[in-house]
């Protein structure tokens, strides 16, 4: 396990709450994987930027800490807290996040689901301005991190477009992404264990992570 890289998982709850499934047992299958990996709870029924600006937080603490790269994996509106922790504006270079994995992320916030995310998150009646500076798929720039993104076409909470929408954004620019969606399974998963097809993404995705040198 290298000190130098280290994990955060962001688990989902809609904004308003953590998912426990989504936080200790994601940290300790990173860590079985070698990766040094924790768990940060970020606001929850707190507006814009209280989240993103928490995340950044965690991010600067990780590296003070010693770690030299940072990626963070996030669940759902983890997912999203996530994304914008590696793609919004502004980030000081403490707070680099060097790379992204989503797990059927909540990516934009003009998309009629997840309403739910999007209140907790702007408020009743956010203006178009608001929302598109919240989504990811606006956000994305050619200087992107590595993004890992798994979904399945069955959720209903969370529609796999918001993956899509994602994936284009980040092909369109050519930055680095891997994309999987399976066919089956509802929203919230988690690591996935009994889910035909989605099962399989904790191996794609340490795959990806060893391929990027953040396993042995």
């Amino acid at each position: 396990m290298s000190a130098d890289d280290h994990v955060i998982v962001l688990p989902g709850g809609g904004y308003a709450r953590h998912a426990p499934h989504e936080a200790e047992p994601v940290a300790a299958w990173l860590e079985g994987l070698g990766v040094a990996a924790s768990v940060f709870r970020y606001p929850v029924s707190t507006r814009h930027p209280g989240p993103l600006e928490a995340v950044r937080g965690a991010v600067r603490e990780a590296r003070a800490n010693g770690a030299q790269r940072v990626a963070l994996l996030g669940f759902s509106a983890g997912g999203h807290a996530a994304g914008m922790a590696a793609l919004a504006p502004g980030a000081a270079p403490d707070e680099r996040v060097d790379a992204a994995i989503l797990a059927y992320p909540v990516v934009s916030m003009t998309l009629p689901t997840h309403a739910g995310s999007r209140r907790e998150l702007l408020g009743e009646g956010p203006t178009e301005t608001e929302r598109r500076a919240t989504s990811l798929e606006h956000l994305v720039t050619a200087d992107a991190p590595p993004f890992f993104v798994w979904h399945t076409a069955e959720d209903a909470a969370v529609r796999v477009e918001h993956a899509y929408l994602l994936a284009q954004a980040l092909a369109a620019v050519d930055a680095p992404h891997e994309l999987h969606v399976f066919s089956t399974g509802p929203h919230g998963l988690g690591l996935a264990a009994e889910a035909s097809g989605a099962r399989m993404w904790p191996a794609l995705c340490a795959e990806w992570l060893r391929r990027a040198g953040w396993i042995a």
